[in-house]
């Protein structure tokens, strides 16, 4: 890094990027490290921060180096599986279950639509995006309280539900018992 600035990324690039100029689509392909996938210049999705971009001359070097097409762009000019792209989503979301997750938030990293986002991931896992999450925090929460000692407000916070009411009312739907009550039953 010099002055700020990726190595990578010329400003001419960068501007292209940030301009979602057509004119440089097939000249070059931007891929973000951060979601793993790679547009093409003229990609409407959020611009990346520049520290997280990785320019390539072709989508297959992108692929290479471990990219996914963009749902949005499709720079490689087929469109993601529906599966692929839940699974992506998926993924995204087992890594980071414990940050304030919104269906525009999710969008934004997968590069679709709030609207087709929901719609699809609900067909694909049957169930929306915000019981996926719901469920991972869940499941997070049951080892917790199984493997730990910590106290349920604690843990909570650790699986990104901020408030230990909301939270124990959350478990009991979702399993039955208080936190309190599953974790006496799994010492038996």
């Amino acid at each position: 890094m010099t002055n700020g600035k990726h190595p990578n990324v010329s400003e001419e690039r960068w501007q292209a990027i940030i301009r979602n100029d057509a004119a440089y689509d097939g000249r070059f392909f931007y891929a973000v490290s951060s979601t793993g996938i790679f547009c093409r210049p003229s990609c409407k999705s959020k611009p990346p921060k520049r520290e997280n971009v990785r320019i390539f001359a072709d989508a297959e070097q992108a692929k290479a180096a471990g990219f996914r097409p963009c749902k949005r762009c499709k720079p490689d000019g087929r469109p993601l599986p529906d599966t692929e792209w839940v699974e992506q989503i998926a993924n995204y979301i087992d890594a980071h279950y414990q940050e304030k997750l919104t269906l525009e938030t999710l969008a934004d990293m997968c590069h679709g639509s709030p609207f087709h986002l929901q719609r699809t991931f609900k067909r694909v896992k049957r169930m929306s995006p915000g019981e996926y999450i719901q469920q991972c925090r869940i499941n997070q929460a049951k080892m917790a309280l199984t493997h730990s000692r910590r106290s349920v407000a604690d843990i909570a916070l650790d699986v990104g539900v901020g408030s230990p009411a909301y939270f124990i009312t959350l478990f009991k739907k979702a399993t039955g018992l208080t936190p309190a009550e599953y974790r006496s039953s799994q010492k038996r």
